[in-house]
């Protein structure tokens, strides 16, 4: 049974698209009521949080992405090594090995995994 969400993922160009047309109205009414000032920043602080926003979700879903992958390869090599130990294959870690090798060389995050605990 495949991972459901227990939310829609949002269109994050469309919250970036809508970040930028409530700072253009929230610039055109700042003007015409300049003595509303300090709301005017308040909302302008609480709308400078959506880009960052935008920008972690992206981030995060690429992460998890490469660990969804990562843990189906792993699965996989685990399942062949079962299968070739059970057709009396001479080396059946061999799968595991060569996967953990495999994702041992895969950048994470600019750093190599390492598998020696370190």
């Amino acid at each position: 049974m495949p991972n459901r969400h227990p939310y829609a993922d949002p269109d994050l160009q469309e919250v970036n698209n809508r970040n930028r047309t409530a700072r253009q109205l929230l610039t055109t009414f700042a003007r015409s009521a300049s003595a509303l000032h300090d709301m005017w920043r308040h909302i302008t602080a609480a709308l400078d949080d959506g880009p960052a926003l935008v920008n972690e979700i992206t981030r995060l879903r690429a992460e998890i992405r490469r660990t969804r992958l990562s843990r189906a390869n792993l699965l996989a090599a685990a399942h062949a090594t079962l299968s070739a130990h059970r057709d009396g294959e001479p080396d059946p870690l061999y799968y595991l090995r060569d996967e953990l090798t495999a994702q041992e060389q895969q950048p994470t995050h600019g750093h190599p995994v390492r598998g020696d605990g370190s």
